[in-house]
């Protein structure tokens, strides 16, 4: 039977007849139903290992998310962000060896540790602009790295087991996956909030023309501080839920190379596309065991892949799937 083609007035109408809002929420609905229903697909099919590695992607979304506040919403290119998502894992890692294996103790003591050092770090850092901002970002992520390397009762150079907490069940891979998901989903919910609220949409113009901002009542410093803090505290919550996912943390976690990581995941995704963070880190996971899987020099193939995004897409890959700007 021949298929006769729709005329081109009632392919508008359909269009029109599709809301926005509703065509585009479909795939975030389609994600979301599929992201509860894998662990049964991995559990049905012998996945157990693809499930952490979804648990692994969604960790490293949260911690870029709370990077891509800083860096697309505020344009402060942030090259220290490894040193709360450390904070947050050695946290777990140093009150278990102490003897404190209470969730409700260590996971808003691991929080507030990071965005106490995200304060103490933004105070001093958001007095500078530019390359001097990097550079002390830069600084104060190396003076951390260090003093957690001098740490030798908790383990130094070599690191340190993380036990996962008690939370009153069972926090197998699964449940972690579950509670991975469920922070996941709130903390995007609430960054929705802030980039939409006045506060975010404060913070874009400062980064737009700060003196323009400035002029009309917006003063640059505080808004840039509080985002600051809130980008910490997230990424330090991801730092938490990695010590619970690798059950070990060590100084790398802190180390430049692992801020550069974060760095790299939103420009792959799309540095101020608020979807951009999560994309990005569950894509550089894909390409890093597709190709780690494939050859020892697996860097070279992902570094090729980065280098033809920054080139030829530069809104990332969130602004491809989005399409040519109206």
């Amino acid at each position: 039977m021949r298929i006769r083609p729709l005329p081109a007035s009632e392919v508008r109408r359909i269009s029109v007849a599709i809301p926005r809002g509703a065509a585009g929420r479909l795939p975030l609905a389609a994600a979301g139903i599929l992201l509860v229903g894998f662990p049964a697909l991995a559990e049905a099919f012998g996945w157990r290992f693809y499930l952490n590695l979804v648990t692994k992607a969604m960790i490293l979304g949260l911690a870029c998310s709370g990077l891509n506040l800083v860096l697309g919403y505020g344009g402060l290119v942030s090259f220290g962000h490894a040193t709360y998502f450390g904070l947050g894992a050695y946290t777990v890692a140093v009150l278990a060896r102490e003897g404190i294996h209470a969730a409700w103790v260590i996971w808003p003591a691991g929080i507030l540790v990071a965005a106490f050092a995200a304060l103490v770090i933004g105070a001093v850092c958001l007095r500078t602009r530019g390359l001097p901002f990097i550079m002390i970002t830069l600084a104060f992520a190396q003076m951390v790295y260090y003093g957690v390397v001098s740490l030798k009762q908790y383990g130094g150079q070599d690191g340190l087991r993380a036990p996962r907490t008690e939370l009153g069940f069972p926090l197998g891979d699964v449940a972690l996956y579950y509670l991975t998901l469920l922070l996941l989903s709130a903390c995007l919910g609430i960054l929705w909030r802030v980039v939409h609220a006045r506060f975010g949409r404060a913070l874009q113009a400062i980064r737009d023309n700060e003196a323009r901002a400035v002029a009309i009542g917006f003063p640059a410093y505080p808004f840039q501080l509080v985002a600051f803090v809130l980008s910490g505290a997230l990424t330090g919550l991801a730092g938490i839920l990695m010590a619970h996912h690798a059950q070990y943390v060590s100084p790398a976690m802190l180390s430049w190379p692992q801020s550069g990581a974060f760095l790299l995941m939103v420009i792959l995704g799309g540095v101020g596309r608020f979807w951009g963070g999560v994309v990005g880190a569950a894509a550089m996971v894909a390409l890093e065991e597709v190709f780690h899987a494939a050859t020892i020099h697996w860097q070279l193939p992902v570094g090729l892949i980065l280098l033809g995004v920054v080139l030829l897409a530069p809104r990332g890959l969130v602004g491809l799937l989005e399409g040519r700007p109206r």
